[in-house]
């Protein structure tokens, strides 16, 4: 790796990207769309919805809930992002190696349902993977592994079990989203509007895009999310950046009046969405999803935050990632159902605040807590993002128009 490759990625590491707000987004609009469209399509998508039972893969030494007060039960759902390599529409552009994920999201909702609060939790730490169990029983061994190392070997059931080891803290539900739906999705709101700085030729995946802004549909809408060679100088990175952007892009569409108010693409949408879901057998229907969407709603889109894992440099590895000492103090947070601190959201994200529209400075960002509840200095990662400088290199290197 150049230094200049090795730098930009540093840099950009360095920023702290807000990785799975943009997904949160996606989920959250979907949810909110079946509760707003009627309960006489329910039949239909609850056809859609794919449920397991997974309780038997999760072992019997999971973290106990802790009494907290509030009228209802904080709930903890953990939402994975699944692309396979297997078949022509794979979202990676190789084949081989069954399914993976790339995004994990954790919403908890406060018990007074009051405040929600989402952690994204990046595919490439590095972390120890406990041991974990396959259907039949027997085990998958754990080990020193990046965090998508369990939904390769062991799918959600490992996915959640290593979450519950590392973080202390209960998985009440969990979803998982086919990205190969994103095609479906994509065509039902009419495409999605996507902007390529310079021309893109992939040969590894062969993908090959014009610059330019456009709305893509179809097969040009998947080569989007999967590029991820001649595009950016951080590989992945980059390609996980532009998927975010993507979704921002999806959900800015579906909450457009040109879906909202057209009932034939909400309703195709919300079918291709629905057949791309996967979900525990406790909230396996449209009926639990459009309750759930009810209570979200209740709290307030100004009320539910996106955040990342607090996260520093692998040494040995700069392309791997930590979790940082501070992510226990937010996982502490999570378990007795507490809001976040200033120390844990100088990168906060608002639900209100759409994606895409230009991010306005906390006054506040400049500080943060510390555990005694005292400030302390602003930490020299945290982007200044009125900068248009630091916003351009930052695009620049994620293959992303400034």
């Amino acid at each position: 790796m150049s230094d200049v490759t090795t730098g930009r990625h540093r840099g950009d590491a360095r920023r702290r990207h807000h990785v799975a707000r943009y997904f949160g987004y996606f989920v959250l609009t979907m949810t909110i769309a079946i509760g707003l469209f009627g309960a006489y399509t329910f039949r239909h998508l609850n056809e859609n919805l794919h449920t397991e039972n997974i309780e038997a893969q999760l072992g019997t030494d999971r973290p106990e809930d802790v009494e907290v007060e509030g009228p209802k039960e904080p709930l903890n759902i953990l939402v994975m992002g699944s692309d396979t390599r297997e078949g022509a529409n794979n979202i990676d552009g190789l084949t081989g190696g069954g399914e993976r994920s790339d995004t994990t999201l954790l919403l908890h909702l406060s018990a007074d349902r009051k405040f929600a609060y989402g952690v994204s939790l990046p595919r490439d730490a590095m972390v120890e993977r406990p041991t974990c169990y396959r259907k039949d029983g027997s085990e998958i061994p754990g080990g020193f592994d990046m965090w998508n190392a369990a939904f390769a070997y062991g799918g959600p059931a490992c996915t959640i079990r290593q979450f519950e080891q590392l973080s202390g803290i209960r998985v009440d539900h969990w979803v998982k989203v086919d990205f190969n739906g994103f095609k479906g999705m994509v065509d039902a709101v009419g495409g999605v509007e996507i902007c390529v700085p310079e021309d893109v030729d992939d040969y590894v995946g062969n993908i090959h895009l014009k610059a330019g802004t456009r709305m893509v549909k179809g097969q040009e809408a998947l080569d989007y999310v999967r590029v991820r060679h001649g595009i950016s100088a951080n590989g992945d990175i980059g390609r996980m950046k532009r998927q975010q952007v993507f979704i921002a892009a999806m959900v800015d569409r579906v909450m457009s009046k040109g879906v909202m108010a057209r009932p034939d693409r909400l309703l195709k949408f919300l079918d291709a969405a629905t057949k791309s879901l996967t979900l525990d057998h406790r909230l396996g229907s449209v009926t639990k999803i459009a309750s759930l969407a009810g209570e979200l709603q209740d709290i307030g889109l100004d009320n539910i935050k996106f955040i990342t894992v607090p996260w520093d440099f692998y040494q040995p590895d700069p392309n791997r990632l930590v979790w940082a000492e501070d992510a226990n103090l937010l996982w502490k947070k999570v378990k007795f159902d507490e809001p976040l601190t200033r120390r844990l959201s100088t990168e906060v994200v608002d639900a209100a605040r759409r994606p895409g529209s230009t991010a306005t400075p906390d006054p506040d960002a400049g500080s943060t807590e510390s555990p005694s509840g005292g400030p302390t200095e602003s930490e020299s990662a945290t982007p200044d993002l009125s900068n248009d400088a630091d916003r351009a290199a930052t695009a620049a290197a994620n293959g992303l128009c400034a």
